[in-house]
Order: C-alpha cells, then sequence, then structure tokens
C-alpha cells in the first residue's frame, strides 16, 4: 500500500486545519475581530488554503457555525439517549442546550455572530438539520407516547426552541452568565412543563 497521502487526504487534512483553526479564533475573537490571515498564521497554512477550499472568510464562519452545530447535536443526541424516559430526555436536553450556552465559543459563534453574519434564514436552515431536528425528534417521540397535552406540533416545536435560543442570547449578553443559568433553566423547565399531559 502507498505511504503517500491521496489528495483526498490532503485535503480533509487543509480544511480541518483551518475549520479548528477558525472555530478556535471566531470563538475567542469573533468574526470581525478575526482575519484570515490570523486563522492561516493558528493553521501553519497560507491564506490562498481559505480561499481555496472556502471562497472567503463568511463561507468559512459558514463550515464552523455547522461544525458548532454538528457538536451541540451530538451532545444533546447523547443525552437524550442516556435519560430513562422521553420526557426526561426533553428536560435534560433543553437544560443541556443551556449549559452549552455558557461554553464561550459555543456563545460567540453560535448566539451572538451566527445571526449577523450568515442572516436568521440561514441559522434557522442550518438548525433545522441538526439542534432543532434534535429537539423536534424529541417532541415527537414524547407526543407518540403520550406525554404531552394536545396541540400543533411543529408550532410548539419552533416557539419552545425560539424561546431556547432567546435564552441562550439572554446567557451570551449576561456578565456572569453561570450565575444566571439555573434563573433562565428553571424558566425554560416551566415553559416545557406547560406542554405536558
Amino acid at each position: 500500500m502507498s505511504t503517500r497521502r491521496t489528495q483526498a487526504e490532503r485535503t480533509d487534512s487543509t480544511t480541518g486545519r483551518l475549520l479548528d483553526a477558525a472555530r478556535t479564533l471566531f470563538g475567542r475573537n469573533g468574526y470581525a475581530a478575526t482575519s484570515v490571515e490570523a486563522i492561516t498564521t493558528e493553521a501553519g497554512l497560507t491564506k490562498g488554503a481559505v480561499y481555496h477550499h472556502f471562497g472567503d472568510k463568511a463561507a468559512l464562519f459558514r463550515a464552523v457555525f455547522v461544525a458548532e452545530q454538528q457538536w451541540m447535536a451530538g451532545e444533546l443526541e447523547q443525552v437524550a439517549q442516556a435519560a430513562p424516559d422521553t420526557w426526561t430526555a426533553l428536560l435534560r436536553g433543553c437544560g443541556t442546550f443551556l449549559n452549552l450556552c455558557l461554553n464561550p465559543r459555543c456563545s460567540r459563534i453560535v448566539m451572538l455572530d451566527g445571526p449577523a453574519v450568515l442572516g436568521w434564514d440561514a441559522v434557522r436552515d442550518i438548525e433545522a438539520d441538526h439542534v432543532l431536528r434534535v429537539l423536534s425528534d424529541g417532541l415527537a417521540r414524547a407526543a407518540a407516547e403520550g406525554r404531552l397535552s394536545q396541540g400543533d406540533l411543529r408550532i410548539r416545536c419552533h416557539l419552545l426552541f425560539g424561546a431556547l435560543c432567546e435564552a441562550g442570547m439572554l446567557l451570551a449578553r449576561t456578565a456572569d452568565p453561570a450565575a444566571a443559568l439555573p434563573a433562565v433553566t428553571a424558566e425554560a423547565t416551566r415553559m416545557l412543563e406547560a406542554m405536558r399531559a
């Protein structure tokens, strides 16, 4: 077997390094304060690598946003799988989402910069495949088991997700997010409990 790396492997390595560097810098400094040059310096690559593989800084940010959504969805799915029942999975999932919002990288990329850089429609389209999908699946399972009161499941999902995103924004803009988390989580739990059968 050849020890040479294939072109696909080199591409994956380069894009992976760029994504890791961009995720770190966007998460630490924000989109506006992070230059393409800073990202490529962090990744040990040239600026041409960004333009070749992503096109521009905004497209690289979009890829970082998707990666952040994939990470969040994975965390939420693990919590749901470990829960003893669908209702507990929903409660723990909502709490986990808010806890993830305490992560400075997640807070900056998903809550603060994502809507400003990508626009609301693009953000919602990406979330629909990841975090919003996890919530929708959880509500659907709870409804199928009779754990939710009667109502429009799609509307409820979007209303609850909107409230959780606003809660995440509140935490992101609070001077001491960890101190604010218990009260925010308690209110989110009350909202969810109102849907319980």
